[in-house]
């Protein structure tokens, strides 16, 4: 209920009962009830039956008030959120205006698709794998390059596609306007399959197949769907059409594919370390035999040392044998004195 409707009743209510009182109290006069203390004990009771209505008058407005500020902060509360909400979806409603400009302009819709193909690349493969805006021999410049070991070589990816026939052909109304955009589609995406084998096919440089990116899975689906002779004719023109699933596959594949190349090529650079590890092995064989060599001999001379050591401890001993036989040593002869005469 609301608060201003509960005050005005109680108001009414007041005044009524002082009203009532007034009326009593002129009615006790005029029948001349004048006694002082009758009057007294009836006026203490209206005063303290109006001071307990006061009160719960009080008491209610205060609850009232309490509950109402309660639900006025709940209201406040709900409006942030829908405020909020509501700012969401007006920013989505700006993205997706500015993501139909991006589609309806040519130019900018390449820029969206280069950006989609450049992410995608970029996380599959390494950056020695490929090369962005590459210029081919025949002066032509590819969105993308993808760096095969030859075959097959240079793959090109092209990263435009015409939506405009697309565009028109899900805006048609009546089968009529069906059959004409799908031809006007058709015609447009054979075209740009003929425009991509003639400029990203060069001989003896790029592979023999080119790849044209959709960034749309709708497209896609809707080609290989209802639109299987523009499939053959990127057959018969060497051309891959991917989508941006069928495109990861592909790029893991060609993943793959490097990562064997450089197996295979460090495989090459370990054999050739190996065979240069067997020379080495050979020539410390060859070391170790002359080291033997050189042992055996060393050894024999020792041997021969020490057999002439022997031999040379033997006369020694033979010589000191010799000496402890003939011990005594003969006495000098003295000299003869000279005589002195007398």
């Amino acid at each position: 209920m609301d608060v201003g409707v509960v005050s005005v009743a109680i108001v009414v209510l007041l005044v009524a009962v002082l009203v009532v009182l007034a009326l009593l109290l002129g009615r006790l006069s005029q029948l001349g009830l004048g006694h002082a203390a009758a009057q007294g004990q009836l006026t203490k009771t209206l005063e303290d039956r109006l001071d307990a209505v006061s009160r719960r008058l009080n008491d209610g407005l205060t609850e009232q008030s309490r509950t109402t500020t309660t639900h006025l902060t709940a209201l406040q509360e709900r409006l942030a959120v829908i405020d909020a909400a509501q700012k969401n979806i007006t920013e989505l409603s700006t993205q997706v205006v500015g993501l139909q400009d991006i589609l309806s302009n040519k130019q900018a819709r390449g820029a969206f698709g280069e950006i989609q193909l450049k992410d995608l690349v970029e996380k599959a493969l390494p950056p020695s794998a490929y090369e962005f805006q590459a210029t081919l021999g025949n002066g032509k410049r590819a969105d993308c390059v993808l760096k095969l070991a030859g075959p097959p070589g240079l793959i090109a990816v092209d990263a435009k596609f015409p939506l405009e026939g697309y565009a028109a052909l899900r805006a048609a109304k009546s089968d009529a306007e069906t059959t004409v955009a799908a031809r006007a589609f058709a015609a447009d995406l054979v075209k740009h399959l003929k425009d991509i084998s003639e400029r990203y096919i060069v001989a003896g440089e790029t592979a023999e197949w080119a790849v044209m990116f959709l960034p749309s899975e709708a497209i896609y689906a809707e080609l290989h769907t209802n639109f299987r002779a523009v499939i053959d004719e990127s057959h018969r023109r060497r051309v891959a059409i991917v989508s941006p699933t069928t495109l990861w596959a592909v790029l893991f594949t060609i993943r793959s594919l490097l990562k064997d190349a450089k197996m295979r090529e460090q495989a090459g650079l370990i054999q050739k370390e190996v065979e240069i590890l067997l020379v080495d092995v050979r020539r410390v064989a060859e070391r170790a035999d002359n080291l033997e060599k050189h042992f055996s001999m060393a050894v024999k001379d020792v041997h021969e040392l020490q057999i002439s050591t022997d031999k040379v401890e033997k006369r020694a001993a033979k010589i000191g044998e010799v000496e402890l036989d003939n011990p005594a040593v003969e006495e000098p002869t003295p000299a003869p004195q000279l005589k002195t005469g007398s």
